[in-house]
């Protein structure tokens, strides 16, 4: 397959003002950002530091935005330079965010109120809230109060945009009450909502009784995955169990009478109680044991990726088809190489079938495709390779002097993540405008130094490289974000002091600008 022609903004622009598209309301949004492809990656373009501020608390980024003091504050990253949206009232420790996800309107659907077209955060409060912000305002559009009878802290989409899950923390056994030989049953809950309209699908305990000594569980697409230490992992349809062991249906503002105590679902300080209670072991549909329980299900047709159990087989995968368990052919991937820090695999996020494979001096994209003639085996094979830029065969030799004068030199190989070298520490996939960006990094003398660069989603071809302005310690928490014209970067140093670091598309002017740097109290 030849490659594509690279498109003329001139032309793409004037066919724009003319209306020249097919009848599909995306073909104008995929013109846009291919537009804007072009542009980010032409040679003029610069990405220029524009914002540098400093916290005390954890920083967030979502879509655009900015979050301080666990999303109190919320700072706009759209504009030239960023400009504070809103910043709720104080409030107690008790009252803070804990965690929060970004809910986005979903076309096509008909909702109940004007305000649920636009954009809206849904949190979760430290005293067992759920809330509705508003994204543009911070205004509380809709508060729900989940219980008592547990701590909830987590909260992530079962359906992206459609269906949260919010795990709480498991229950532990003090040890006065293990000396007094008490045991705990349940060992956590999950709570179920569809979003917008907020509707109660319910609350489910994970109990011993029934799962054994479970280390950890959680939803994704509607299946319950439970993780256990020796690395087993098995999976459930959360439909079926809700089916079997309901106890009964409860509807958010909706009086309720619940094991001798009346109140409304949802509302303090009756809140919502634990109405799918599991009584015997439900069907199974999968289990797999797998190193530190590392398990992910993805591509056409749907295989999965493991890591052997044993730790003498860490940085292998076995990459098998899930209909039944048969290895593909090359599905074992282990990439030779000597560094502190392994490599890692996952299924590529933009619903090719693809995989990545990172490792400290190279990013391999693999594709998984029919064996000819075979219909029932699937190969693994390399797509494209990504390298470090590195010297060929760079190597030391270390220089001792004996006792009696003689010179010994002893020959020996960097690691492959050796700091002096060029290695690869971050790689994300910018799904509107089909690029891959990859942060790599160099010790140069005292401090390291990081740029990112965007490679072809297609062919895995160098576009542009991005030189960022701060040094970069390979030693502290590092998140690196690309979303269309914007760059950023939010660093974690010691002392629980955080960075955030700001970068805009611009034209080169040849003019050089300063950099606004705020130092923030929120």
């Amino acid at each position: 397959m030849g490659r594509t022609r690279k498109p003329n903004v001139c032309r793409q622009l004037s066919r724009r003002a003319l209306g020249c598209f097919a009848r599909d309301a995306g073909v104008v949004q995929r013109t846009n950002l291919g537009i804007l492809r072009v542009l980010v990656c032409q040679e003029s373009t610069k990405f220029k530091n524009v914002w540098t501020t400093h916290s005390k608390s954890p920083i967030a980024y979502e879509r655009g935005r900015i979050y301080f003091d666990n999303y109190r504050c919320c700072v706009s990253s759209v504009a030239s330079e960023p400009r504070k949206l809103y910043e709720m009232p104080k409030c107690s420790k008790s009252e803070k965010i804990e965690d929060a996800l970004l809910w986005e309107c979903p076309v096509g659907e008909i909702l109940p109120d004007p305000s649920d077209y636009k954009s809206s955060l849904i949190a979760l409060t430290a005293h067992n809230w759920l809330l509705r912000v508003s994204a543009a305002t911070g205004e509380i559009l809709e508060k729900i109060y989940l219980a008592s009878y547990c701590k909830f802290r987590y909260l992530n989409w079962d359906t992206p945009q459609e269906v949260i899950a919010i795990k709480s923390a498991q229950n532990k056994v003090s040890a006065v009450a293990r000396q007094a030989g008490i045991q705990q049953s349940v060992l956590l809950y999950l709570a179920v909502f569809r979003v917008l309209p907020f509707s109660l699908i319910g609350i489910l305990e994970i109990n011993k009784k029934i799962f054994g000594n479970v280390t950890d569980a959680t939803l994704s697409h509607g299946i319950l995955i439970v993780m256990y230490s020796s690395g087993l992992v098995k999976l459930y349809s959360f439909q079926a169990i809700t089916e079997q062991f309901m106890q009964q249906k409860l509807d958010l503002g909706c009086a309720c009478r619940w094991g001798g105590t009346t109140g409304t679902v949802g509302e303090a300080p009756f809140g919502i109680p634990c109405n799918i209670k599991i009584t015997d072991i439900p069907p199974l549909l999968f289990e797999v044991s797998s190193l530190e329980n590392a398990f992910q299900i993805g591509g056409h047709p749907w295989h999965y990726i493991i890591t052997p159990n044993k730790k003498k087989q860490k940085g292998v995968f076995h990459i098998c088809a899930l209909k039944d368990n048969c290895l593909a052919k090359n599905g074992i991937q282990e990439m030779e190489c000597c560094s502190l820090e392994s490599d890692w695999i996952y299924f590529h996020p933009d619903a090719s079938g693809r995989i990545i494979h990172v490792g400290p001096n190279q990013v391999k994209v693999l594709k998984l495709s029919e064996i000819e003639n075979n219909n029932f085996q699937h190969q693994i094979s390399e797509d494209f390779v990504i390298l470090a830029n590195r010297e060929k065969n760079k190597n030391e030799n270390l220089i001792t002097v004996t006792a009696s004068g003689r010179i010994v030199k002893k020959h020996f190989n960097l690691l492959d993540d050796d700091p002096e070298q060029e290695t690869f520490k971050i790689v994300d996939y910018e799904d509107e405008l089909d690029l891959l960006s990859v942060v790599a990094v160099t010790q140069l003398d005292a401090e390291g130094k990081a740029h990112l660069d965007f490679h072809c989603n297609e062919y895995g071809t160098l576009l542009k490289s991005i030189p960022l302005v701060e040094s970069w310690d390979v030693t502290y928490s590092h998140e690196v974000y690309f979303d269309r014209d914007l760059v950023l970067h939010i660093e974690q140093k010691p002392n629980r002091i955080f960075s955030c670091y700001v970068y805009q598309m611009v034209c080169d002017t040849g003019e050089e600008e300063e950099t606004v740097d705020t130092d923030r109290s929120c």
